[in-house]
């Protein structure tokens, strides 16, 4: 090889060392240029995670810190609830669920005695037997193992009841026991030693109070007898009195007199039943009864006040409701009568009305009964309502207070009432009225239950003259409930407009403005000679002989019972049947093979004998007078008497005992009972009970009445006396009563 050659060669080798060199210079800055920027990142991270980590830091010093304080606040609150439980007077302790002592506050643990086995750790059974064996219990006679038993037993129970025990020294402790979800069972022992002293303590006051009221109870019963027997002479005297001839002002005397004493009647009364009430003494005798007769002889009652304020009684007695109940009469009658005398003594105009409704309680054979009374009278102010069953309250304003009372006399009602499981209520609008309603669950009588009559065939249509608006609702609605057509005539002038032949009969009021009932019957006659007419008198003087020669075929006495219409439109003869010569003559007719009614009265005092004797004076009767309860059997064997009127307080031999006598006396011989009435002036709770149980058939409690007595001697009359007297007497006798 040449010179040239081998420089050329040497060239290109130095040239491709050159490029070659080049060539790694260039991958070196590359890499360096990496790393330098991988460095950098490596210095951020390093930059970042020292800062990380001194934040962590930080707040781990934080959490230190807050960590010591949390600990510090739990030890303080532990400290704190500690305190708290030891502050408490009563024993506190924790056991676990395997029934050991976890802890206890220092009252807990000084009710064992300073026991040092009683302490954190000690199982209840074996604390329950401690207490037994040194005596800390007063368990008396029983043995400790039985007690500690009876103990464990509570204790393991699904309901720890809270148990009182007593102490060796006599003091109570309470154990309220409660576990807990977890299994943990909590128990607090409290010393109630004063409060077992104080019931004792109550116990012996009541005993205290209950003898004081047994006191009280028989004061009042010897003060109502020895009240009563005055004021029955008193009552009675003054309605003998009144009979006869008196001028003007000794009529108002006597008057006065009978006013006042039956007011303080009323007062005895209501301060009587109101002590039964408050003592928890007033109990219900029930009987079977009927509640529409029982409504209607209360309305009788009412009846001559009611003519002299010129107002209409009436009673709207439900067609379909039955009138025979099982329930208190005598109490079922003084609700009737506050509520009814009530409505009476404040309405001056208008009218009362009594309806009666119900419905069965199949599920407890029962009869929700309820009764509304209904008056026009003056009212009852808003704000009074509230409070007007309350004792002592009465509604003062200008208008009533001439009305004297005591204030008790609704507060006995709602007493009543609830005692017979109902409730009562008022709904009044000050100078338009009030209603006052109540209702009674009343047990249902074994009688047969209500069925409405049928009306003869030749019934079907029935003008109605009426110008009391609620009378005549009453009628056409009791009428159409029969499938009876009813034509209501509000005056006598529409009526003799519209009556004609066409009409099977015509009810008529008796007393009305525009034309009085006798013209009424003429007129009617003259236009319908065939057409019977039966009047309807609220007993102010419609006599049978005013309408003789005329059509009316009955006088009807308001206000009217269900039976009292079924009974008219039963017999109400065909229209072409009456003639001009039928009169309405209400007389019975005598017997001559008749006896008169024998009545023996045993009375031992002398003004009650006087008084009781004027009254019957003017019955057929023939009447026996005897002074004891020894007298009255003679005069039973001797006198043979239809009934007997027994005085329960007697020398001798009371009442009770007499009737004793009287019933064995038939027992033995096999005769029939003869009926017995209680005559007493006592009024308390349980009389009733004594008397009955004696044998008497009924009850009546003085001062005696004429309607009472009268109604009583009627309803035990045996058919084959002779009647006691006829319908105007009884009309006037009624209408002196009140």
């Amino acid at each position: 090889m040449n010179l040239t050659e081998k420089l050329a060669q040497e060239r290109r080798g130095r040239l491709a060392a050159e490029r070659l060199l080049e060539l790694k210079q260039a991958e070196l800055f590359t890499a360096n240029q990496r790393l330098g920027q991988h460095a950098r990142n490596l210095s951020d991270e390093i930059v970042e995670k020292r800062q990380e980590v001194l934040a962590v830091r930080t707040q781990a010093e934080a959490l230190k810190g807050e960590n010591t304080q949390v600990r510090s606040d739990l030890r303080i609150a532990e400290r704190r609830l500690w305190d708290s439980i030891q502050t408490i007077r009563g024993g506190f302790a924790v056991y676990n669920a395997d029934n050991r002592l976890v802890t206890a506050n220092d009252a807990y643990i000084r009710a064992f005695e300073g026991i040092e086995e009683v302490k954190p750790g000690i199982t209840y059974g074996r604390a329950m037997q401690l207490a037994a064996e040194e005596g800390l219990v007063d368990i008396g006679t029983q043995p400790p193992a039985e007690w500690q038993a009876e103990m464990l037993e509570r204790w393991g129970g699904e309901s720890l009841e809270p148990l009182r025990l007593k102490l060796w020294n006599g003091h109570y402790l309470r154990l309220i026991d409660r576990r807990s979800p977890g299994g943990d069972t909590v128990s607090l022992v409290l010393n109630i030693t004063d409060t077992v002293r104080y019931e004792d303590e109550l116990r012996e006051a009541r005993k205290k109070a209950e003898s004081a009221n047994r006191a009280k109870s028989a004061f009042l019963a010897n003060m109502s007898h020895e009240i009563r027997t005055p004021i029955n002479g008193v009552v009675g005297m003054a309605d003998l009195l009144r009979d006869t001839e008196l001028d003007e002002d000794q009529t108002l005397y006597v008057d006065t007199i009978k006013s006042s004493s039956e007011a303080l009647l009323v007062i005895i009364n209501d301060v009587l039943d109101y002590s039964k009430i408050d003592a928890n003494k007033l109990t219900l005798q029930p009987e079977a009864f009927d509640l529409e007769r029982c409504i209607h002889e209360i309305m009788t009652l009412l009846l001559p006040r009611a003519r002299e304020q010129g107002i209409d009684l009436l009673v709207d007695y439900d067609m379909f409701l039955p009138t025979s109940y099982v329930g208190d009469p005598g109490r079922m009658r003084q609700i009737l009568t506050n509520l009814l005398g009530n409505a009476v003594k404040f309405t001056s105009k208008g009218h009362v009305i009594v309806r009666v409704v119900g419905f069965e309680l199949e599920a407890e054979q029962q009869t929700q009964v309820h009764i509304s009374i209904e008056d026009t009278g003056m009212g009852i102010p808003e704000d009074m309502t509230g409070h007007i069953f309350e004792e002592f309250n009465q509604v003062e304003n200008e208008r009533n207070r001439k009305f004297d009372g005591t204030g008790l006399g609704l507060a006995i009602t709602r007493e009543l009432v609830q005692l017979m499981g109902g409730d009562i209520w008022v709904d009044s609008v000050e100078g338009e009225g009030s209603c006052f309603g109540f209702t009674v669950k009343l047990d249902q009588s074994e009688d047969e239950p209500n069925v409405l009559p049928k009306v003869p065939d030749h019934l079907k249509s029935v003008a109605v003259i009426a110008e009391n608006q609620m009378t005549g609702m009453i009628l056409e609605r009791q009428l159409a409930t029969l499938g009876v057509e009813v034509s209501m005539f509000a005056s006598p002038k529409e009526a003799l407009a519209g009556i004609n032949d066409g009409f099977d009969l015509v009810l008529a009021e008796a007393e009305m403005k525009d034309m009085d009932a006798e013209a009424l019957a003429r007129v009617l006659f003259e236009r319908a000679p065939h057409l019977p007419v039966i009047m309807l008198s609220s007993g102010s003087g419609a006599l049978a002989e005013s309408f003789a020669g005329t059509g009316v075929v009955r006088i009807l006495k308001k206000p009217m019972s269900r039976n009292d219409v079924f009974g008219l439109l039963e017999h109400v003869p065909p229209a072409q049947q009456t003639r001009p010569d039928d009169t309405a003559s209400p007389l019975p007719a005598q017997s001559g093979t008749m006896r008169r009614m024998r009545v023996l009265a045993a009375e031992d005092n002398k003004t009650n004998r006087l008084v009781f004797g004027k009254m019957v004076r003017q019955l057929n009767i023939e009447l026996k007078f005897v002074t004891s309860g020894r007298e009255a059997v003679d005069a039973f064997l001797d006198f043979q008497p239809d009934m007997i009127f027994m005085d329960i307080s007697m020398p001798e031999m009371d009442g009770k005992e007499a009737t004793r006598k009287i019933r064995d006396i038939e027992k033995n011989s096999g005769q029939g009972r003869v009926p017995i009435v209680a005559l007493t002036a006592h009024a308390m709770a349980g009389d009733e009970k004594d008397i009955f149980a004696a044998g008497l058939n009924h009850y009546l409690t003085k001062p005696l009445r004429k309607p009472e007595i009268f109604g009583m001697i009627a309803e035990l009359k045996p058919t084959s006396c002779q009647p006691l007297f006829p319908e105007e007497l009884a009309d006037t006798l009624t209408r002196d009563a009140v």
